[in-house]
């Protein structure tokens, strides 16, 4: 399913339809690994808990780096689900119950879209545009949330430090309307403000929805402090917001996807049967 279109190219999503007793929420499983995307990247034993659970998964492909940054990206996702909550009826879905969930990149992604989702542009000539892009859940595994405290307070990890092998998502660039091409920005300060404005906990407000992470305590690519830190952020303003540490983990464990079972479980607390009826997204 095409989504949207950028730079001449499709952006797409598989949608997956559970067989029986579908319960009309569905849920955006972000296709995301580093920042890079793709349809072989969709991995059905991630979805089949949710599926018999009743959801319907969008497993969206985002505009993928080397080629795309991160802020592009992240408007990739606000895209996508403003497309699902437009489409909801063709779908079969409430579009006032709509979660999202991912894996490292995916999971960052994931709260992009909890913390940082909007209500559209009600002057967009495209009707998509203008109907919101946030989600009704969150449920996500070792995100990156706080890309200026990486691990420890002041520590960068704009593409360096941890993530030193990750440049290409933080290579951002601005268009020169003089010489009508993008330069890669190089002044430090616009670098840092940009990694703010794509840090999760940058954007914590109290009508967040209900968060839930699973983090391992061994994580050396993600440390847990960067889910601790945005789960407390979350509990202090008053969201619903739990951490699963998973002991001795790293970054991705064995069996990890029977872990799925505790991502629907929080899906099924706060989204099933959230708002049944409203006509309206909050």
């Amino acid at each position: 399913v095409i989504y949207g279109r950028k730079f001449g190219t499709a952006l797409t999503m598989d949608v997956f339809t559970p067989a029986k007793n579908a319960n009309r929420a569905g849920v955006v499983f972000v296709v995301s690994g580093g920042w890079f995307s793709d349809h072989q990247a969709v991995s059905p034993v991630f979805l089949t808990e949710l599926l018999q659970r009743g959801y319907t998964v969008f497993a969206v492909v985002h505009g993928s780096q080397p080629k795309f940054t991160i802020p592009e990206i992240v408007a990739d996702m606000h895209r996508a689900i403003r497309f699902v909550r437009f489409h909801a009826d063709q779908y079969g879905v409430d579009p006032n119950r709509l979660g999202i969930t991912g894996l490292s990149a995916g999971g960052h992604l994931s709260l992009m879209q909890g913390t940082g989702g909007d209500l559209g542009n009600p002057a967009s000539k495209d009707p998509i545009d203008r109907v919101p892009s946030r989600v009704q859940a969150v449920a996500c595994f070792c995100p990156p949330t706080d890309f200026l405290n990486y691990g420890k307070p002041g520590e960068n990890a704009i593409g360096r430090g941890v993530l030193k092998d990750f440049k290409a998502p933080f290579d951002f660039a601005e268009f020169d309307p003089q010489e009508k091409r993008f330069r890669l920005i190089s002044d430090e300060e616009k670098i840092v403000d940009i990694g703010r404005s794509i840090s999760p906990i940058s954007h914590v407000t109290a009508d967040d929805p209900p968060t839930l992470i699973i983090h391992g305590d061994a994580d050396q690519l993600v440390p847990i402090q960067q889910a601790q830190m945005i789960i407390a952020r979350l509990q202090e303003v008053g969201v619903p917001a739990k951490l699963v540490i998973k002991p001795g983990a790293q970054h991705g464990w064995k069996n990890i996807e029977q872990d799925m079972q505790v991502v629907a479980d929080w899906f099924d607390e706060h989204l099933a049967k959230l708002g049944v009826g409203q006509k309206s997204a909050p």
